[in-house]
């Protein structure tokens, strides 16, 4: 066996940790530095290896009719800790991977301590590696420490890497008076682990819903400094600053009233709906679905018990507003991830500019596979941009979006999409050769997407697989 350089990579998230594994598989001896419990962050509660700390979905696990599904197929096929210990510790969510959060973590863990060619050394790292010092991965994440990020501003010579997001609030599941609330999956969805009600469901009328809306946006928030400036990004809006956006934006985001029947009242159609995801595997725990605040924590006691079936709600965990941090990727890192000024460094997770646990996770693979494919002397390849891992790459590495008028906007976080995908010819007519239509036709070519992903991604990983193999 050849003996190889360790790789040195920061950061135990979900990035870090995949990159971890997919090296020591092919062979390459990692050291996996992790600040935690030496240095906390502000919403991280134990030391465990990716900790999930905004909610427990990797949301759907659909691969024929969602791009975040095809994404965990392709991660499966590239033999993913990530998603292998999501499956193993999956908990019902219809159609979603969600997943025990403090089970998963620790079988995470568990996995990489014992793996031979893992160590994992607890303590702050708050420079950039020489190049002398060997290949090294930055996998830090949303709460990269204010060190760390002032060396990287240095060495990229960006003035910020800091946005905000938020987190949302944990209940028991015993404080939820089900003599309001039901279970429920919209449209009675089951998905590959769900039973078609698998969410809590508490139904507001009209009157409710503005009073709660109302109370929301007079609620104390935490505020910034002068100096800072929020900057959310969309997927994860904290429910107030939606509401901000018009009254009824809630209602057409994460308080949707579609797809459920209110069993309490079957006759009246619920004017909105909040939903209760499953947070842990006892089913002890329940997190408010899109539900990120930045109220403060006596407002949000107060406003969030006004939802019926939550007046006696208790909390397991507040929300919060944390600092986030990403890169202008398309100026600063080449195809492969590396720090185009020091190329001995590489980047993966959302400090890239990617949103998601999944996302996240996928690009720690991907650099995990590139480094690995260096270490053995061979070619570190991209994946095509028709897979969804080629598609999320090419986003965070391929440039500024164009605006409508021509000009150049800023690169922002994205979750994975269909968007991103190259175009493909899929069948827009129906056996019996009528056309299809609207829903009928997206569908047909979401699954000529997918079809086309996953066996581009079959292809690239037995080319990278046998280049690492033979070396």
């Amino acid at each position: 066996m050849q003996s190889f350089k360790p790789v040195h990579i920061i950061g135990a998230g979900l990035a870090g940790s995949e990159a971890a594994w997919q090296l020591a598989n092919h062979n390459v001896p990692v050291v996996l530095h992790e600040m935690r419990p030496v240095k906390e962050t502000e919403v991280h509660v134990s030391d465990h290896c990716a900790e999930l700390v905004c909610s427990n979905s990797f949301r759907s696990d659909d691969h024929e009719a969602n791009a975040v599904g095809v994404l965990h197929q392709e991660m499966r096929e590239a033999g993913s800790l990530i998603i292998g210990c999501a499956d193993v510790n999956a908990v019902p969510a219809g159609g979603a991977l969600a997943v025990a959060r403090e089970a998963f973590s620790e079988a995470v863990t568990e996995k990489l301590k014992a793996h031979p060619l893992i160590s994992i050394d607890r303590g702050e790292i708050s420079q950039l590696p020489d190049a002398e010092d060997g290949p090294c991965l930055i996998a830090t994440g949303p709460l990269t420490s204010k060190a760390l990020s002032e060396a990287i501003l240095a060495a990229t010579e960006e003035e910020s890497l800091a946005f905000y997001d938020a987190i949302a609030p944990i209940i028991h599941f015993d404080s939820i008076n089900m003599e309001k609330a039901w279970f429920q999956s919209r449209y009675d969805k089951k998905g590959p682990s769900g039973t078609g009600a698998d969410y809590i469901n508490c139904a507001m009328d009209e009157e409710q819903y503005k009073a709660f809306i109302a109370a929301m946006l007079s609620a104390d928030k935490s505020e910034f400094k002068e100096f800072e400036k929020a900057a959310y990004f969309d997927g994860c809006l904290p429910i107030e600053v939606m509401a901000e956006r018009g009254i009824e934006t809630p209602r057409f985001g994460p308080m949707k009233p579609v797809g459920l029947t209110n069993p309490h009242n079957p006759d009246v159609d619920p004017y909105a709906v909040v939903q209760l995801r499953q947070d842990n595997k006892l089913g002890t725990l329940f997190n408010i679905v899109g539900f990120q605040t930045k109220m403060k924590y006596g407002a949000q006691a107060e406003v969030f018990r006004m939802i019926p079936g939550l007046e006696e709600a208790q909390f397991a965990r507040l929300g919060g507003i944390h600092r986030n941090t990403f890169l202008n990727s398309p100026k600063l890192l080449d195809g492969t991830l590396r720090l185009k000024k020091h190329p001995h460094i590489r980047f993966a997770g959302q400090i890239t500019g990617c949103e998601g646990y999944v996302e996240s996770a996928a690009i720690g693979l991907l650099t995990g596979r590139f480094l690995a494919a260096e270490a053995l002397g061979r070619q570190a390849l991209p994946p095509p941009e028709t897979t969804a891992f080629g598609a999320l790459l090419a986003h965070i590495t391929g440039g500024h979006l164009i605006d409508t008028n021509g000009g150049r906007r800023s690169f922002q976080p994205m979750n994975v999409n269909f968007g991103l995908f190259p175009p493909v010819e899929f069948s827009r007519r129906r056996e019996d050769g009528s056309r299809m239509r609207g829903v009928e036709k997206q569908l047909s070519k979401k699954k000529a997407l997918s079809k086309r992903a996953l066996t581009d991604t079959k292809a690239w990983l037995a080319n990278i697989d046998l280049s690492v193999a033979s070396a």
